[in-house]
């Protein structure tokens, strides 16, 4: 029997706003709608407060480009454009805190995956610059979920016990959860979801401890002096 932890990819193990900024910039440069970068700003701000039905800030992105009668054929062709120049000087990703011995000591007792709706565009550079590209070598991008997380989880279930770890409860958890496996959420809408799943906090560093207890991380013991 084997343990696996399941990690999404955006607002999870990758943070920061350059990669929903540069989506922005790109709409903008396709459409001409000067309005449109500060109507995000806006509603950016209200979902960081949790006064927005928005899932993340790229759902943000998508309802107020809705609003403002934007096809959504310029929409993918702006976020395909944006996911380009991920962990460039121009789209720098940033890493939580401390993640990359929380994942070597994670992987020394369970397996990891990355599940990601991302397509694979300038992933492996990302996961690189985050200094986290050897940790998670199973990967699976444009996986479509959340129905497309039921299939991948089903079958780490047959090997052992799972814990799925994102941000969107939707898109990363629900469909785990229906399964029988652990969930862990992070990020602004952790309170809302919090009693649905295992564990769950602001940030995913918060979270290490009880990550690493679940999938039986040996704790330091710290030699006799």
């Amino acid at each position: 029997m084997s343990r696996t932890v399941i990690f999404d990819f955006d607002g999870t193990v990758a943070l920061g706003h350059a990669p929903v900024d540069a989506y922005v910039r790109e709409i903008v440069a396709a459409t001409a709608d000067a309005g449109l970068a500060a109507a995000v700003s806006e509603g950016l701000g209200e979902f960081e407060e949790g006064l927005s039905n928005a899932i993340d800030a790229y759902d943000v992105v998508r309802t107020v480009a809705s609003e403002r009668a934007i096809d959504a054929e310029v929409l993918r062709a702006a976020y395909l454009r944006s996911r380009a120049l991920l962990a460039t000087a121009e789209v720098p990703v940033e890493a939580p805190e401390g993640i990359v011995p929380f994942l070597q000591r994670l992987a020394e007792a369970a397996d990891l995956a990355l599940v990601t709706n991302a397509p694979s565009t300038r992933l492996a550079e990302a996961l690189a610059t985050l200094g986290i590209d050897q940790l998670l070598p199973t990967r699976h991008t444009e996986a479509a979920k959340p129905e497309g997380l039921t299939a991948i989880v089903a079958d780490a279930l047959l090997r052992g016990p799972v814990l799925s770890v994102g941000d969107i409860y939707q898109n990363d958890l629900a469909p785990a959860a229906a399964l029988g496996a652990d969930t862990a959420l992070v990020g602004p809408l952790w309170r809302s979801f919090a009693a649905r799943t295992t564990m769950a906090a602001a940030t995913l560093p918060e979270l290490y401890p009880l990550i690493e207890a679940w999938a039986g991380v040996t704790p330091d013991v710290p030699a006799d002096r």
